[in-house]
């Protein structure tokens, strides 16, 4: 009898592990997918957030403008972000006048001497904005760099971009958001 009685003990133990195994496993695709759906993408507004600039002025990021806006969220550590800033500064240099670039060091994840310092190497003449608190890169929920978004005219994201950007890329957004 007590040989039968740790068998069944042993077998619901194990169910009891397959369940709780499956009840996880099913949380956290759902966690994943919540946090997927939770980050401003194509078709939200984009948050609105005041940042200083490497002289400690005020530069509004997000929200209603009179050109589209190019926000990428970047830090000096990240080599894809080192890899992307000289086709970002070729891409202002063509096309600074029809979209306002936005460069936003996420430094609270990184050094702000570092930040500059990459500025420096990388002759970087677009305005760059320090997130030395961390909201804009909260706000926008990036997690990963470079993250790029593109707002229209009328502050709505139309393209959530994580990933290199290149000059091509940006020529694209030029040409299909610019005149609208």
């Amino acid at each position: 009898m007590d040989r039968k009685r740790r068998l069944i003990l042993v077998f619901l133990c194990a169910a009891a592990l397959v369940v709780v195994a499956i009840v996880q496993y099913t949380n956290s695709k759902s966690d994943t997918a919540a946090a997927s759906a939770s980050k401003p993408k194509a078709g939200y507004p984009a948050p609105v957030i005041d940042l200083p600039n490497l002289q400690d002025e005020t530069v509004t990021v997000g929200g209603k403008s009179d050109q589209i806006q190019l926000i990428n969220f970047w830090a000096a550590w990240c080599g894809p972000c080192e890899l992307e800033a000289p086709d970002l500064q070729s891409a202002f240099e063509k096309y600074g006048d029809q979209i306002a670039f936005r460069g936003v060091n996420s430094t609270k994840y990184d050094r702000e001497r570092d930040a500059r310092n990459f500025v420096d190497e990388q002759k970087l003449t677009f305005p760059i904005l320090m997130d030395r608190e961390g909201d804009a890169t909260d706000e926008y929920k990036v997690k990963s760099y470079p993250t790029t978004f593109v707002v229209d005219k009328n502050g709505t994201i139309v393209e959530r971009i994580e990933g290199v950007m290149t000059e091509e890329d940006v020529a694209r957004i030029v040409k299909e958001y610019a005149n609208t």
